[in-house]
């Protein structure tokens, strides 16, 4: 990316001027976070020349080079994590610090998830390759059935699981797992950490609330990785795509490391996700059924652009929304705002 010029008017003309040497220095920071060349650009011209309306914006952009088209996608990208805010038709940059330090811990909770999963699935391969057996593959779908089945029917204490969520085809059957409702009945405990797919599959969630209401702790996280079912600390059921992708298999886990270590990777993910309101609950206030359910998109890592598109409303909706909530709760950060929302029971 070349040095950014700022546009100066004199006289009717436009002249040029370099942005000062901190501005070198910085050029590549957000891109590293995932933002665009554009958007980093606009928010170094923010920060210098203070507050813009987006066609002042748009002209000290011009001298960069950069695509002037992906402007507006661009102050989407920075007003989605908080850099950039618009009032009165004047986009104005945001202390970084907060913001940063939030996508910073969300980033080592990630981190700390892959090590851990990671270290788990080593000793997996390790064993696994050497024959272990304390290791069974079941490569058919009516033992697979099976097998999740004896899970529930012989559970004793309690049910812990990871469930990636509703994957392939929309003609797929959804369906709650043979046995889970019985099991939830006689005073099983339940505690199932979801991706956050389940939170765009209306017939994913009907299910997930069917247990919920019957007693089962559910919580979502954005980066589950496998399916888990651990039966009290006697066995793991790992649910794995078929080379094909046309199938599953499951690997059965006895007790050893291997399903010592799948209970950490669990415990992991129960740690850093959010919990999934029940369906019934009475809100009220900012604290409304779709308060709830924007907070728990928000939670779970959803872009502003897929949340409004979750909701039926626009960025701008969802942007005040949040601010109007931050407000509320005295949160300077979307960070600030879940553990505050948390503290009330809004998650």
């Amino acid at each position: 990316m070349h040095v950014i010029n700022a546009v100066e008017e004199r006289g009717g003309e436009r002249g040029r001027r370099a942005l000062p040497a901190w501005a070198g220095r910085l050029r590549g920071s957000l891109q590293a976070l995932g933002l665009s060349a554009t958007a980093e650009a606009a928010y170094l011209l923010l920060v210098e020349h203070g507050p813009q309306a987006l066609a002042g914006l748009t002209a000290r952009m011009a001298p960069t080079g950069l695509p002037l088209d992906g402007l507006r996608d661009a102050v989407a990208e920075l007003g989605g994590l908080g850099l950039v805010s618009a009032t009165g038709g004047r986009l104005s940059a945001q202390p970084p610090r907060a913001v940063l330090e939030s996508v910073a811990e969300r980033c080592a909770r990630q981190a700390r998830i892959a090590h851990e999963s990671a270290t788990a699935l080593s000793r997996y391969w390790l064993d696994h390759t050497a024959g272990a057996s304390y290791v069974e593959v079941v490569d058919t779908s009516e033992r697979r059935e099976a097998v999740q089945a004896r899970v529930h029917e012989e559970a004793v204490a309690q049910v812990r699981a990871l469930c990636i969520g509703p994957v392939g085809g929309g003609d797929q059957e959804l369906k709650v797992g043979p046995g889970t409702l019985d099991a939830l009945d006689r005073g099983i405990s339940y505690r199932v950490v979801y991706g956050a797919d389940i939170l765009r599959d209306p017939k994913a969630l009907d299910l997930a609330y069917q247990c919920v209401d019957r007693g089962e702790q559910a919580r979502v996280c954005p980066d589950v990785a496998l399916n888990v079912l651990v039966c009290d600390e006697r066995f793991a059921v790992v649910f794995v795509a078929a080379p094909d992708r046309r199938g599953h298999h499951s690997v059965v886990v006895q007790p050893s490391g291997l399903l010592d270590g799948l209970v950490g990777v669990f415990e992991s993910y129960w740690r850093t996700a959010v919990p999934l309101p029940s369906s019934g609950e009475a809100v009220t206030s900012e604290a409304s059924a779709q308060g709830r359910q924007l907070l728990a998109y928000l939670s779970a890592g959803l872009t502003d652009q897929s949340i409004a598109r979750e909701l039926g409303v626009s960025m701008r909706t969802v942007a005040r929304r949040i601010a109007r909530l931050q407000e509320m709760l005295g949160a300077k950060t979307r960070f600030q705002l879940g553990v505050q929302a948390g503290r009330r029971g809004w998650l």
